[in-house]
């Protein structure tokens, strides 16, 4: 019985690990497009299959650490920022359904949406000093946001087909 909690538990700090690794990898340098503000990318995506695979403390920490470490990498500045905002963002969504894909985490895509940018946009006017800088961090990360949720979908669907988070979980 231990062996197999113990067993559980690096199965599942071995998958947040991962999952860190690449949110940081495809937030800092795959398909990195620079922006005035900073850059749009598609790390939100394995942000949203996380928090719909793992269980929370393990999906906040993936997105807080894999992003943050992105953010260190290029723009430190934003990591104290989006240390809090992807670990909130990894909340909205669940893991307890059976599918990635399903109600509640389609529902987080559009909470996303609106809290990232909105949150990003509020960092952006603490940083500037001037709530006019709120708008120019909205609007890229907001299509951002979009884009990722566009790519979550269709990753989540994908995997949904051929029974990942089943044969994950069951080992």
């Amino acid at each position: 019985m231990r062996h197999d909690i113990s067993s559980n538990r690096t199965r599942l700090l071995v998958t947040a690990a991962l999952f860190a690794a690449v949110i940081t990898l495809t937030t800092a340098y795959l398909l990195h497009i620079p922006v005035p503000t900073g850059y749009v990318h598609l790390g939100d995506a394995f942000v949203y299959l996380a928090a719909s695979l793992l269980p929370a403390p393990y999906a906040v920490a993936a997105a807080a650490i894999g992003a943050g470490l992105a953010d260190l990498l290029t723009y430190p500045a934003w990591m104290p920022a989006t240390l809090v905002i992807k670990a909130v963002v990894a909340l909205f969504f669940t893991a307890r359904g059976e599918t990635l894909l399903c109600r509640r985490n389609v529902a987080a895509l559009f909470a996303a949406a609106v809290f990232s940018p909105a949150a990003y946009g509020a960092a952006n006017a603490v940083m500037m000093g001037t709530p006019l800088g709120f708008w120019p961090q909205f609007v890229p990360t907001f299509i951002q946001a979009a884009a990722n949720g566009v790519v979550y979908a269709v990753l989540a669907r994908a995997l949904d087909t051929v029974g990942l988070k089943a044969r994950l979980l069951s080992r």
